[in-house]
């Protein structure tokens, strides 16, 4: 029995986590959850899976709960940071959406435990400093969103990275796929979060309508598999079936194939020497129809700048997921339209302050500086 710590219980992410658990009861045990004010979710999550810890961030929201015997019921970083060393925590599962996540993310990694990470953010922002200090704690890093966790897979086996030769990871295109940039601006909020393919929160689906979701996908990448950009491909894949490929230097490729399913990513780092069983939708490959499309030429700034990340490090990654999340906000109000998420994001980056200080205080101050300079930006535009 395996005692698993959820960080972001109440999302998107959370949700597929609990199923996973809930199929495999005998083998996995829900022993803690944070989240940051849902109470009502987390209720039914205690409920359903009787944790012995729940961790809830924000502070008014603790204050008001109601205490129980069965539970035990913590607020701050000093018991966030207990609960995460907690001696009878087997795995970390880090699914805080956003750059709220880098702290319990950092957290996690000097924990010298196995984290399963689906926070994309903490790796952009933060890899320079998470990565180094997993190494040092003896933390295993496993990814759990579908386009790294299929990396992952196609290198299980392999003697190291020396043989890859490219990496291809996909994109589904979003809702406006093969539409150009120019007929965007006026699309609702509504047309933007009704993926094809995926049941996500808001902010990934716009990142995916966008295509940034794919570009802060190019730095995480880069980070966990310590390889340089050059050896990464971002192409359209319209059915979401194939994640990511790896090809080698003899000239075989392979490629992990799955429906959309956040959950199937999930069993496989959860799983052990034999993988978790899951109910799951199969492919009929008898009527299997694949296609790829080049990364669309209109929206090419944002892989530009995701590539400049990958190459100079420091706090560009800070600045280019800060400037991102508060154009997606914006957009979210109905501040500006579609196609100004593009603007807030180069317009803010052209402005940044490189810093090569890597500490945890410095990547916070940067993000909140980047978050006014952005914001400052929305309102000359909006």
């Amino acid at each position: 029995m395996k005692n698993i710590l959820l960080l972001g219980a109440t999302g998107s992410i959370g949700k597929s986590v609990l199923s996973v658990i809930n199929e495999n009861q005998s083998k996995l045990n829900l022993f803690g959850i944070s989240l940051n004010n849902n109470l009502n979710t987390a209720n039914k999550i205690i409920d359903d899976f009787n944790p012995s810890f729940i961790h809830i961030e924000d502070k008014d929201t603790f204050d008001n709960q109601k205490e129980s015997k069965e539970i035990i019921h913590l607020n701050g970083d000093e018991e966030l940071k207990d609960l995460i060393n907690h001696q009878d925590v087997d795995i970390i599962i880090s699914a805080i959406s956003g750059f709220a996540g880098l702290k319990a993310t950092h957290l996690a990694a000097s924990s010298g435990k196995k984290i399963l990470l689906a926070n994309k953010e903490s790796i952009v922002a933060g890899g320079d400093l998470i990565l180094p200090l997993a190494k040092e704690s003896n933390s295993e890093i496993i990814p759990i969103d579908s386009e790294h966790n299929a990396i992952f897979q196609c290198l299980s086996g392999e003697k190291g990275i020396d043989d890859v030769k490219r990496v291809t990871i996909t994109a589904s295109g979003g809702p406006f796929i093969n539409k150009k940039l120019l007929d965007l601006k006026n699309v609702k909020k509504s047309d933007a979060l009704n993926h094809p393919n995926w049941k996500m929160g808001s902010k990934i689906s716009i990142d995916s309508a966008t295509l940034v979701n794919k570009c802060l996908e190019l730095i995480e990448a880069k980070y966990l598999f310590d390889l340089d950009e050059k050896y990464f491909d971002l192409v359209v894949h319209p059915q979401s079936i194939i994640h990511s490929i790896v090809t080698y230097v003899d000239g075989s490729s392979i490629c992990q194939l799955s429906k959309p399913d956040m959950r199937i990513p999930i069993a496989h780092a959860l799983s052990n020497e034999n993988r978790l069983s899951i109910d799951f939708d199969s492919i009929d490959f008898t009527n299997l129809e694949l296609s790829f499309q080049e990364f669309p030429s209109d929206r090419m700034g944002i892989q530009d700048i995701a590539r400049e990340v990958c190459n100079i490090g420091g706090s560009l990654g800070t600045i280019f997921n800060a400037a991102n999340e508060i154009a997606v906000e914006n957009f979210l109000n109905e501040q500006i339209n579609f196609n100004e998420i593009y603007e807030v994001i180069y317009r803010t980056f052209d402005k940044n302050n490189m810093s090569n200080d890597l500490s945890l205080e410095s990547i916070n101050e940067v993000d909140m500086l980047t978050r006014i300079e952005a914001q400052k930006v929305v309102k000359s535009i909006a």
